[in-house]
C-alpha cells in the first residue's frame, strides 16, 4: 500500500546520502519533495504541513548539517516523526479483555469488512490468547449477514449466537451477554450493522447497543481503499459513539497509505489492526516502527522473523535440522524450503521486508522472476517419484524428460532445480559444519530460541543491506545466475531462478 510513498521517499533520501554535506537550502529543497510524496500518497494537508515542519526545525540543526553522516541523519528525524505520527500511547495488539465476559464492539460502514474482521479478531484471540470467545451478529438489515457471521464461526472453531429471526439489535445484544456469562466464555464480540454513509439511525443503533452491553473495547472497522474520507467517518463516528480503536481493511490493496498516516493525528485514535487479505489470518497488529522502517526502505526484520515462526514446524524443522548436520539435503527438503517461501508471502513478500531489498524486488520484476517460478519448481518436484527425491543422482536423461513432460515444462528448468539443489545441499554441509545452522534453526523454530526481537537484533541491517546490494550488482542488465548474465554474487539459495514462461 505504501509502495508509491516509498519510492518517492527513497529518491530524495538516496540524493541527501550521497551529498557529503548539506546547507539548509538542500534540506528544505528535500522536505518540498517529501511534503509532495505524502500530498501524493493521499495524507490530509494539515498532517503534511505539520509532518514537514517537525522533521525541519530537527533536520535544519548544526547536530545534522556538521554531521559525518547528514543525509542518514534526516532519515532517521524522517523515520522518528513517522512513528511519532502513527503512535498511540498503548500497545496496539493489548485489548482490554480482563474481567471475563468482556464485550467488544465493532462498528462501521457497510462493505468495510466487519464481519470478516469480527471473525479474523476471534480467531487470533482463540489461537494466539486462548481465550474462549462468543460472536453475535446484530446485522438485521443485510440479507444473509447472520448466516455469513455462523459460517465463519464454523470455519474458525468459533461459537456464534444461535440466531432467532424477527429480533432487533438490542434484544440480541443482552441475549449474547447472559449467553456470555452463563456459557463461561471470556469475550463476546458484537458484529452491528453497517450503512453506505453514516446517518442518525447508524448512530442511533450503535448507541442503543452501547448502552447495553457497555464494551471495554469499540473497534471501528475502515476500508483502508477510501483514503481520507476513512478518516472523516473515524471522527463521526467517534464523536457519536466513541471509538476505542481503529481496524484498517484491504491494506494489502493499491489504495495509498495516506489514511493510515492521517487516522492517528486527525482523530486521535490508534490504529489497533490492520486486514491484509482475504484469508482468516490475514490479520495483523498495526506496528507502526515497522511500518515507517518498510516506508523508508529500511526493511522489518523482527516481521520476518516473527513470520518464518509462525509458519515452520518445530517437529519438522528439528528432523531437517539433523539431515542438514549429516550433509543430506535433498529433493523433499528442497519442496519444503520452496513451500515455506510461499508460506512466508512468495519471494517479493520475504525481499520487501529485507533492508535495502525493497528496489530489488522491482528489479526481479523486470528480469521475470515471480511467484509462478516457485510453483513451476514445486511441480517438478511433486512429478518425480519417491526414490527419485529422495536420491536426485539417479536422473538420468529419459528420466527427466518424464519429470519435465509431467510438470509441463522444459528438461532446461529441471536441471535449474537440480544445479540448485546441489548448491543448497554444499551451503548446508558447510554451516552444518561449523554450528551456524544450529543458531539459526534454534531462532526460527523458536519456541525455547530467542524472541523475534532478539534476533532482529542479533541481525545486523547494515551487513543485510550490503548483501542485499552485492545480490542487485548484477541485477538490471546482468540478470540473476541461472538466467543467462551476470549477477554471480547471490547467495546459493536463490541461484536457479529461471525466467517465467
Amino acid at each position: 500500500m505504501f509502495e508509491n510513498l516509498s519510492e518517492r521517499l527513497s529518491g530524495v533520501f538516496d540524493r541527501l546520502t550521497k551529498q557529503g554535506s548539506l546547507s539548509e537550502e538542500d534540506v528544505k529543497t528535500a522536505l518540498r519533495e517529501v511534503r509532495v510524496a505524502l500530498l501524493e500518497a493521499d495524507v490530509s494537508l494539515p498532517v503534511a504541513r505539520d509532518f514537514v515542519k517537525r522533521v525541519q526545525e530537527q533536520a535544519t540543526g548544526q547536530a545534522v548539517t556538521r554531521s559525518v553522516t547528514p543525509g542518514q541523519q534526516v532519515v532517521k528525524i524522517v523515520h522518528d516523526a513517522l512513528v511519532d505520527t502513527l503512535t498511540g500511547s498503548e500497545d496496539p495488539g493489548a485489548l482490554k479483555i480482563d474481567n471475563p465476559p468482556a464485550p467488544i464492539l465493532m462498528v462501521g460502514l457497510q462493505g468495510s469488512g466487519k464481519t470478516t474482521t469480527t471473525a479474523k479478531l476471534a480467531k487470533r484471540l482463540k489461537d494466539r490468547d486462548g481465550k474462549r470467545v462468543l460472536m453475535a451478529s446484530l446485522d438485521v438489515n443485510r440479507p444473509a449477514a447472520m448466516e455469513q457471521l455462523e459460517i465463519l464461526g464454523r470455519q474458525i472453531g468459533v461459537d456464534t449466537l444461535p440466531i432467532v429471526k424477527g429480533e432487533d439489535p438490542v434484544t440480541i445484544a443482552k441475549r449474547a451477554k447472559t449467553q456470555a456469562g452463563l456459557g463461561g466464555y471470556d469475550i463476546y464480540m458484537l458484529d452491528t450493522a453497517g450503512r453506505l454513509h453514516i446517518d442518525q439511525e447508524l448512530i442511533a443503533q450503535a448507541a442503543a447497543v452501547r448502552d447495553v452491553a457497555n464494551p471495554r473495547e469499540t473497534l471501528l472497522v475502515v476500508d483502508g481503499l477510501t483514503g481520507q474520507d476513512a478518516v472523516n467517518v473515524a471522527t463521526e463516528f467517534d464523536d457519536k459513539i466513541g471509538v476505542s480503536g481503529v481496524v484498517l481493511t484491504r491494506m494489502d490493496g493499491d489504495g495509498r497509505g495516506g489514511a493510515a498516516l492521517s487516522m492517528r493525528a486527525v482523530t486521535g485514535k490508534p490504529i489497533r489492526f490492520v486486514g491484509l487479505g482475504e484469508k482468516m489470518d490475514a490479520i495483523e497488529t498495526f506496528e507502526p516502527e515497522r511500518i515507517a522502517g518498510r516506508i523508508l526502505g529500511m526493511g522489518d526484520i523482527v516481521s520476518l522473523v516473527e513470520k518464518a515462526q509462525e509458519t515452520i514446524e518445530a517437529e519438522q524443522a528439528e528432523k531437517m535440522m539433523r539431515r542438514f548436520q549429516k550433509g543430506q539435503f535433498n529433493m523433499n527438503d528442497l519442496k519444503m524450503q520452496l513451500e515455506q517461501m510461499q508460506k512466508m508471502g512468495g519471494m517479493e513478500g520475504v525481499m520487501g521486508m529485507m533492508p535495502g531489498m525493497g528496489k530489488m524486488a522491482k528489479q526481479m520484476e523486470g528480469a521475470g522472476i515471480d511467484d509462478k517460478v516457485i510453483a513451476h519448481q514445486i511441480a517438478l518436484v511433486n512429478s518425480m517419484t519417491k526414490k527419485e527425491r529422495a536420491n536426485p543422482k539417479l536422473l538420468q536423461a529419459s528420466r527427466k524428460k518424464r519429470i519435465a513432460q509431467g510438470a509441463g515444462l522444459e528438461v532446461s528448468e529441471l536441471n535449474k532445480l537440480l544445479k540448485m539443489q546441489r548448491q543448497m545441499g554444499d551451503m548446508m554441509k558447510k554451516m552444518g559444519k561449523g554450528g551456524m545452522l544450529k543458531q539459526a534453526m534454534k531462532g526460527m523454530f523458536g519456541k525455547g530460541g530467542p524472541s523475534p526481537e532478539d534476533m532482529a537484533q542479533g541481525m545486523d541491517p547494515k551487513a543485510l543491506e550490503k548483501a542485499a546490494k552485492q545480490m542487485g550488482k548484477g541485477m538490471p542488465g546482468g540478470g540473476f545466475p541461472g538466467m543467462g548474465g551476470g549477477g554471480s554474487q547471490l547467495p546459493p539459495g536463490l541461484s536457479g531462478f529461471g525466467k517465467k514462461k
